[in-house]
């Protein structure tokens, strides 16, 4: 599959770098974002997936998180893609910051007019991994996921419902059909968090069900904090060694 190249920047070693491609899941073009960091240059490194919340593309997460050092220093290619498929001329798509365009969440629809383009779930789990394996210094043995709001919801989706394919998890959702392999989740949540505060994110819910389950997974309410790419980039580190520990033994 032909990949075109939008841009490349040098960032901490490595080189930022956005392509566009023609998705055979979701029937239109698509951008992703990758970093190579330095270590890529001689081998090939782990992969880690991270998906965008709503309204998000591809450039949210990689201009305004900073995880390009912490992924140049544990040696991680990281992947974040677009959000949903766009361009499709599907009526509504564009009438609601929280359906259609810029608002996929990594589920494939079932419904017509949109289950033809709006495949994210596959589109992330297998064609875009696909295309990552075949054509970056990526080793398809040690691949993560991780993801903030929409996409925190879409990494956990993902992971469970593919035991053993990612080493780690990193997001708030539905674990109480889980019984595959042993999963390490990490979750770091804003105090101040609009979303919190108006009772659309339910944390309490997933860490009972994890509790249930017998599933460990560490939370941290963060004070003062929301939900923006202010809070992202301030605990972005912890979350990239959370993942590295795992990529890299």
């Amino acid at each position: 599959m032909a990949l075109k190249q939008i841009s490349s920047n040098r960032c901490f070693g490595g080189l930022q770098k956005v392509f566009e491609h023609d998705s055979v899941e979701l029937k239109c073009k698509m951008r992703f974002a990758v970093y190579l960091p330095p270590q890529a240059e001689s081998g090939k490194c782990p992969a880690l997936y991270w998906l965008s919340g709503l309204t998000c593309t591809e450039q949210n997460f990689i201009s305004k998180s900073g995880f390009q050092q912490a992924a140049s220093e544990h040696g991680l290619v990281v992947i974040a893609p677009d959000t949903s498929p766009r361009g499709c001329n599907i009526k509504g798509e564009d009438d609601s910051w929280d359906f259609g365009t810029g608002a996929g969440f990594y589920v494939n629809a079932t419904e017509d007019p949109w289950k033809t383009n709006y495949r994210m779930y596959s589109y992330v789990t297998e064609e875009l991994p696909q295309l990552i394996n075949a054509n970056f210094p990526v080793d398809p043995q040690r691949m993560s996921i991780f993801g903030h709001s929409m996409g925190g919801h879409g990494a956990l989706i993902c992971a469970l419902k593919n035991p053993g394919k990612y080493k780690a998890y990193d997001a708030t959702s539905l674990v109480t059909s889980y019984s595959g392999s042993q999963i390490d989740i990490l979750i770091d949540q804003g105090k101040d968090d609009e979303f919190l505060s108006n009772g659309q994110l339910l944390p309490d819910n997933f860490i009972a069900a994890c509790t249930e389950k017998k599933i460990p997974v560490v939370f941290r309410l963060q004070e003062g904090y929301d939900h923006s790419y202010y809070f992202i980039a301030t605990f972005i580190t912890d979350h990239i060694r959370h993942h590295a520990k795992y990529l890299n033994a």
